[in-house]
């Protein structure tokens, strides 16, 4: 493979735009570059969360998630490609089941935090919360494109980083924050 990057500038985008991978030029504060900034940033927080101490298989788990988001990025930027299959929202069900399967019933809301690792991956889920969010929005602006199944994977991706923070809350004898009201 030849190299895709030869310059890292190329002052194309000093007046405001950026290039999507259809060819086209946008806005760099347009609904779709939002949206891909976000799932962007999404990723360089899993980034983050996979250079803490975590256990081998969330950090595995994370890993391949880093790769999805990546397609999805270039997904988002040719709005007609659709990358993102039915089988990657259900590997993220699987893993939410196994994960989920060996913690406590949650009975009460808790906060983000723990350890710094179950901190960082509950930001990583806000953000999340944030990239469907932004995904929504443009799938509901006229002429505009999303697949059915970048929506489906955010939302369970960030149901599963809800879990992986509980996970993490517990490793080394830790333990999750609970919400007390007025507390």
């Amino acid at each position: 493979m030849g190299y895709r990057l030869s310059k890292i500038y190329t002052r194309t985008g000093d007046k405001g735009t950026t290039g999507l991978g259809d060819g086209r030029r946008v806005d760099k504060d347009s609904a779709r570059i939002e949206a891909i900034g976000t799932v962007d940033e999404l990723n360089s927080l899993i980034g983050v969360l996979i250079a803490q101490p975590t256990p081998p298989l969330v950090s595995e788990i994370l890993t391949g998630i880093q790769h999805r988001l990546f397609d999805l990025g270039g997904e988002l930027s040719i709005p007609s490609m659709q990358v993102i299959k039915d089988d990657a929202v259900e590997q993220l069900e699987a893993h939410l089941d196994r994960l989920n399967g060996d913690l406590p019933p949650l009975r009460e809301f808790i906060l983000p935090g723990g350890n710094l690792p179950a901190a960082h991956c509950h930001h990583a889920r806000t953000v999340c919360r944030r990239a469907e969010r932004r995904l929504t929005h443009l799938s509901r602006m006229e002429g505009e494109e999303v697949s059915a199944n970048a929506l489906k994977y955010l939302n369970r991706l960030s149901d599963l980083l809800f879990v992986i923070g509980r996970v993490l809350a517990r490793e080394n004898g830790g333990n999750e924050v609970f919400w007390h009201k007025g507390g």
